[in-house]
């Protein structure tokens, strides 16, 4: 018998929160949280990171406990994910994944079995001093000469990921796209469930958008950031965080808190529309149009369907 579980996936600020606390009341389950960033102690504000409060007395996994000078790799979340996930259907509840890293239940709900690889840490020094001197879209161009496959699916300014890519390839003379590819051998062990949520009119979404920065900036996100660019080292990991290296400018005077807040907005959709791109791929998702779908207990309704089966 395959693991029921349901996936709650979507862009940031369209809702994937409250709908995994709401299943999770319906089907008496725990979230296990898919998000690279919430990962992260300390990185509370800009990470959209549920307070307890918007949990509900709903328990969350693989939220808030990581330090942030701990790398971290997709495989050492499969690997946790899988761990929690097997604990919580033990004790009888359902596990709902819920976040917006396409990655991470990409990976996790399709069994990607991840081979050791040798690290080299010169080598990866060496590829973050060219970035500081170069710019993250010339190391980028690097990846797309060696990896064109790796380099669609990875951001020119998610360094982390761009970096282990082009180490892989250093270390073993192969694409890392090539072996995620061979990973795929094993079936998976998880009846899955995965809702996409979203709205028909875009313009809603980048609305919740822009809503969520002013939240954010009223909870304290000025605070926040500086906190951790006045700490040395710690605003590596932050950086790749939007919300955090837009307020910089504002740190060192270039800029007013107001540009800079306009600019966490447009990041922000930016990466809504990236994460968009990356989950219509998965012809497994149900999307729901929140817009059009206003009743949530409809959803529910269908997901219990789902998981009778």
């Amino acid at each position: 018998m395959k693991k029921k579980v349901i996936a709650v996936v979507g862009a940031t600020a369209s809702g994937k929160t409250d709908m995994g606390v709401m299943l999770a009341k319906e089907f008496d389950g725990e979230v296990v949280s898919a998000d690279s960033m919430q990962i992260y102690k300390g990185m509370d504000i800009a990470t959209a990171k549920p307070t307890k409060e918007e949990m509900q007395g709903i328990p969350h996994h693989l939220i808030d406990f990581l330090d942030r000078d701990v790398s971290f790799s997709v495989a050492d979340y499969v690997k946790l994910a899988n761990e929690k996930i097997s604990d919580i259907i033990s004790r009888g509840k359902l596990p709902l994944i819920v976040g917006g890293t396409g990655l991470y239940i990409d990976s996790l709900l399709n069994n990607v079995k991840f081979s050791e690889t040798k690290k080299d840490e010169e080598y990866c020094r060496s590829l973050e001093k060219f970035a500081e001197i170069n710019g993250n879209e010339e190391l980028h161009k690097i990846l797309s000469e060696v990896d064109p496959e790796s380099a669609v699916t990875i951001h020119p300014n998610n360094l982390v990921r761009v970096i282990r890519a082009l180490e892989v390839y250093h270390t073993t003379g192969r694409k890392l796209s090539e072996l995620k590819a061979e990973s795929l051998s094993e079936e998976s062990p998880y009846d899955s469930y995965i809702i996409g949520l979203n709205y028909s009119d875009r313009s809603i979404l980048y609305d919740r958008i822009n809503r969520r920065v002013d939240i954010m900036l009223e909870r304290g996100l000025v605070e926040e950031a500086e906190a951790l660019y006045l700490e040395s080292g710690k605003m590596k990991t932050a950086s790749n965080a939007i919300g955090y290296k837009e307020l910089i400018p504002y740190f060192e005077k270039k800029a007013s808190l107001e540009e800079c807040a306009d600019i966490i907005r447009q990041e922000t959709r930016h990466y809504a529309k990236r994460q968009l791109t990356w989950f219509r791929r998965n012809e497994k998702i149900n999307w729901f149009m929140l817009d059009k779908y206003s009743e949530k207990s409809k959803i529910s309704q269908i997901c219990r369907k789902a998981i009778a089966k």
